[in-house]
């Protein structure tokens, strides 16, 4: 394909591309913290904007969303996203603290996954401080039969907050936070009907725990967890059979409140009477001799005694070959002078011979080439002389 024919659809997809994406309103929420935090991305609201004619078999196409924080990568740290099936809603969650208060504004889109047509939407979070500060009597229990998306929808919190006021004993339980157990380290479930991968959810009270709390988080309990047998429990599971509670995971925490630092005074920002401020010129003067003789000194002196270390390692205790002579026996001296002189007299007579070199050591071929030569040049038709002697 020539490059005009390949830019023009290059043209072409980037304007379909361009049409088939809807930008929707933004949708702005609040939320406090201390309290858990669930928007639905629901897929109604997305599926009438999308600029299609075609329409599956079920009248609705599956739908994918993507969402960040606004000018990032990724969502904040506070803040989970999970989608089980491209048919069912999305659901974004967290628990904000103290540090997000202010506005977080959210980019969501979402993907038609047969025509790949997308449409966006701007989610703008208020937080904002609670008003009665953060619950000092916080549970956490985990819940084996449920995934993390069937606990987000609100008519399931209440059933959830219902059964735990009747093992609590109090009525202003509200949800902290929701967390998958997959996120705490928990395994992937196998893929078998009725199979969850459990859901921590932490509930907060300002009234102290109840008897049949604090007995299944005693130490007596816990000793029994240990030995696989069920914790202590002084009162009926109100949570079945729509919730099964792990007792031996459950979490009682007493949070202390934590003191507010004075907040700064602020002052006019007007000079006082006197000018302007002239700040310092000169310096005080200092006497930088004795830091320039440690700096030089020292190390002078270090190097000085390593030499001298040195020099008597090296030349006050060399042995010397009449010292080591004198702590040598006679007879391995005279050994050792008999094979030394055996060795200069056969070197000397090496060097004075004056005969041919052997036949054995001239060359037979061409290491090169591989041409072989005639050690011993003649007549071919002569007799031929043997290498070595028979």
């Amino acid at each position: 394909m020539e490059a005009p024919a390949l830019l023009r659809v290059w043209v072409l997809a980037a304007m379909a591309l361009a049409a088939s994406s809807v930008t929707l309103p933004d949708h702005r929420v609040s939320s406090d913290t201390g309290t858990v935090f669930v928007h639905e991305l629901e897929q109604e609201l997305f599926q009438e904007a999308f600029l299609m004619e075609h329409e599956d078999d079920d009248g609705a196409p599956p739908i994918t969303f993507q969402a960040h924080l606004q000018d990032h990568p990724d969502l904040p740290r506070w803040l989970r996203y999970v989608q089980r099936d491209p048919r069912q809603s999305g659901y974004l969650y967290g628990c904000p603290t103290a540090t997000e208060v202010g506005t977080h504004t959210i980019e969501v889109l979402a993907y038609n996954r047969h025509t790949y047509e997308t449409v966006a939407q701007r989610l703008v979070i208020t937080i904002v401080p609670a008003p009665g500060g953060e619950p000092p009597y916080q549970g956490e229990f985990l819940v084996g039969n449920r995934n993390v998306e069937e606990l987000l929808p609100a008519a399931v919190r209440d059933i959830f907050l219902q059964a735990t006021a009747g093992v609590w004993e109090r009525d202003d339980l509200h949800v902290i936070n929701v967390t998958s157990a997959l996120d705490r380290g928990g395994r992937v479930p196998l893929p078998i009907e009725g199979r969850k991968e459990g859901v921590y959810v932490k509930v907060g009270s300002h009234g102290p725990f109840s008897p049949c709390l604090a007995s299944a988080a005693s130490p007596q309990s816990r000793f029994r967890c240990s030995l696989g047998q069920q914790p202590l429990a002084s009162c009926y599971d109100t949570f079945a059979p729509h919730f099964s509670i792990h007792w031996c995971n459950l979490s009682l925490l007493q949070v202390e409140p934590s003191p507010t630092a004075p907040a700064p005074v602020w002052g006019s920002g007007v000079l006082e009477d006197g000018g302007d401020f002239q700040p310092p010129t000169e310096a005080a003067p200092q006497d930088l001799l004795p830091g320039y003789l440690v700096t030089l000194l020292v190390p002078l002196a270090v190097a000085a005694l390593l030499c001298l270390l040195l020099g008597h390692l090296m030349c006050c205790r060399r042995e010397g070959v009449q010292k080591r002579d004198l702590a040598t026996s006679d007879i391995q001296l005279v050994h050792h002078t008999t094979i030394h002189g055996d060795t200069e007299e056969l070197r000397q007579m090496a060097t004075s011979r004056d005969v041919p070199r052997p036949l054995s050591t001239l060359p037979m071929f061409n290491v090169r080439t591989g041409q072989r030569i005639n050690p011993m040049p003649g007549s071919p038709e002569g007799a031929r002389v043997p290498l070595l002697p028979q």
